[in-house]
């Protein structure tokens, strides 16, 4: 057996490559220009990024470093934020890529295959409900909508309250409470209506769980996270829609905010896919 020197390569100075197993962001059936991939940063450590047919579908990979993407190595370094922002944003450049030329179905983060005919083999393996996700995303983007609630008042008791005053004091603290709650009520009745109104200009809708105001920087809670897969046809349309929600809910200190277009993620599994996505190295 070989020893290693300091630098990681034999000490008889030849050099062995490193073990790689395959990467894959994402399938389409409509490729990018391998220059446009190949020009693409991946992980970090990982070879050029490159088009590897399967059958009349495509996969957008990487080899990377096996020792890197080995189970425990990788939960590791994703346990570390800077690490899981640094893996996020390489594989969302790869799904973005991908998505340059056509519908694009991206596969979770660290999708992992001991090597090419391995990755050829499992996308062959769901080949038909893969294309049945292309053809529903053909031509249609994702937008996210977002809406946060008014902030609830606070307010202390009332200098001078004292024991004497006791009662007066609970009824105080009861009818503010009650009123919070129905402000509270009166918003989330407004984030559902602006929901519906939106799924009338979409072909599918989910609502993600609310993000947390820590999570948010805001001082007020959100009431909706939801995505809308919306036909480019009608992108006018509804960015309109939300424009005329949102001016409507701003009188009722009720903030509605768009952002997109985005790719799909939220729309790109089916059942089948999202059970078969997470195949392990070694499988």
């Amino acid at each position: 057996m070989s020893t290693l020197s300091a630098h990681g390569a034999p000490a008889t100075g030849r050099e062995v490559p490193c073990p790689t197993v395959t990467c894959v962001f994402a399938v389409t059936d409509t490729p990018p220009r391998d220059e446009a991939v190949s020009l693409t940063p991946g992980h970090d450590g990982g070879g050029p990024l490159r088009v590897l047919a399967a059958g009349p579908l495509h996969l957008i990979v990487q080899d990377v470093p096996a020792a890197a993407f080995g189970e425990e190595a990788l939960a590791e370094r994703l346990n570390r934020p800077e690490e899981l922002e640094r893996c996020a944003r390489a594989h969302h450049r790869g799904v973005e890529t991908a998505a340059s030329a056509g519908p694009v179905v991206p596969l979770p983060m660290a999708t992992l295959y001991l090597d090419d005919h391995n990755a050829v083999r499992a996308v062959a393996a769901r080949a038909a409900s893969l294309r049945t996700l292309l053809d529903r995303l053909r031509h249609r983007t994702e937008w996210a909508v977002k809406v946060h609630g008014p902030g609830i008042a606070r307010a202390s008791g009332a200098a001078g309250d004292g024991p004497a005053d006791g009662r007066s004091y609970l009824r105080r603290v009861s009818e503010r409470r009650r009123t919070e709650r129905e402000e509270r009520e009166r918003a989330l009745a407004r984030a559902h209506a602006v929901d519906r109104e939106l799924r009338r200009y979409a072909v599918a809708a989910t609502r993600h769980r609310p993000q947390s105001e820590q999570l948010t920087g805001r001082s007020v809670p959100q009431l909706l996270n939801a995505a809308y897969l919306v036909d480019d046809g009608r992108r006018a349309e509804f960015v309109g829609a939300v424009g005329e929600l949102a001016r409507d809910a701003h009188r009722s200190a009720v903030e509605v905010t768009l952002s997109g277009p985005w790719i799909p993620y939220s729309f790109a599994r089916s059942d089948a896919a999202e059970r078969d996505a997470h195949e392990e190295v070694g499988a």
